[in-house]
């Protein structure tokens, strides 16, 4: 399983401040998003997973030059997320240096935009599912039913799609569906948020997803990287 470091960016900076030597009381904090992927891509990550916070907020890239920065200090893929929600979208960030998109799940009612958006991604791309069933039937669908997570992932696989990010998981309480979506769908599962120490890496990896998505958990030192590979291994 690939343990995959994240970075949220608002404003052309990272949300959460990285300090990797904090515990020591050496080296110097940095809100940089390309210093920061730039540490761990010299560990050995092999993506990195960028949020664009305003852009998700704005329906549209807006951290395209935080994205160009990163894309030039590293040649590791950058998978981004966040207001990219249209095929001009996906363009916009590819041309910052984006090399992945991952769009929300509201695009899963409109399989013509879906389609739209895998002609200019391809199989870089994945949709953003969140798999507690009670989430999915609170979005307000389009749809005589709404669906529950396996149907939709089923459904847009049909359509070309090959990578999810699930925005939950983590928990023993909601590994039962990760587990049955590892199993059924002919797709790559990573998943983002709810992890917070080694043991939630390790449900993760007996699950059977492809990929895990750390964050806060990385940058604020409760999860260190080397550690969280081992522990994914």
């Amino acid at each position: 399983m690939q343990v995959i470091p994240s970075i949220d960016l608002e404003k052309g900076r990272s949300r959460v401040v990285f300090w990797p030597g904090a515990s020591a009381g050496i080296g110097a904090p940095t809100d940089r998003p390309e210093r920061i992927a730039e540490h761990f891509v010299r560990l050995g990550a092999p993506l990195i997973h960028v949020v664009d916070f305003d852009g998700a907020r704005r329906g549209e890239p807006v951290n395209l030059e935080a994205i160009g920065a990163i894309a030039g200090r590293v040649a590791t893929p950058i998978q981004v997320a966040g207001g990219l929600e249209s095929a001009e979208g996906i363009r916009l960030a590819f041309a910052a240096g984006a090399t992945r998109a991952v769009l929300a799940m509201s695009v899963a009612d409109d399989p013509d935009l879906v389609r739209d958006c895998i002609a200019v991604a391809g199989d870089w791309l994945a949709i953003g599912l969140d798999p507690r069933p009670e989430r999915l039937t609170a979005f307000p669908w389009r749809r005589p039913r709404a669906p529950d997570v396996r149907d939709l992932a089923d459904e847009l696989v049909g359509i070309g799609v090959r990578r999810f990010v699930l925005g939950h998981g983590g928990t023993a309480a909601e590994l039962p569906v990760l587990t049955g979506l590892a199993r059924a769908v002919d797709a790559e599962l990573l998943v983002a948020g709810g992890i917070s120490d080694l043991d939630g890496v390790r449900r993760l990896r007996d699950a059977g997803v492809t990929g895990i998505i750390l964050g806060e958990a990385l940058l604020s030192g409760a999860v260190e990287f080397p550690a969280a590979v081992e522990a994914a291994s």
